[in-house]
């Protein structure tokens, strides 16, 4: 089960996450200083804004952690593939007038196709 968050892909992230985490307490302490430093009102509110970044971040990584760990494995599989647009038959033996047209536009079609095919062998 804890396997999926142990490839190398999910190992980088893991060191990612922890490292931007650890580095928003630091650039919190840094605006802190400033502050006291006598900043303004500005670097206050940063201090007070990169923890809740770091939080933020890890809240959403922790989120995508249990949405992973509750994924179906084999849904990457390739026959799990959602076809997401077909072209629709269109049904036009109740139609000669249609079915006509949709012949010239067919027809049309080839003679375009035929002159291209013979054109790019100049």
């Amino acid at each position: 089960m804890f396997s999926r968050l142990l490839t190398p892909k999910w190992v980088l992230l893991h060191l990612l996450v922890a490292v931007l985490f650890v580095a928003t307490f630091f650039l919190g302490y840094w605006q802190l200083t400033k502050a006291e430093a006598g900043g303004g009102a500005v670097n206050w509110s940063y201090a007070l804004q990169w923890p809740l970044y770091g939080f933020m971040g890890l809240w959403f990584y922790l989120r995508m952690v249990k949405l992973e760990l509750n994924r179906d494995p084999d849904e990457d599989a390739p026959g799990a593939a959602v076809v997401l647009y077909q072209r629709p038959r269109i049904d036009t033996s109740g139609d000669p007038e249609l079915a006509a047209y949709n012949a010239y536009l067919a027809e049309l079609n080839e003679r375009a196709l035929g002159q291209r095919s013979s054109g790019n062998g100049r």
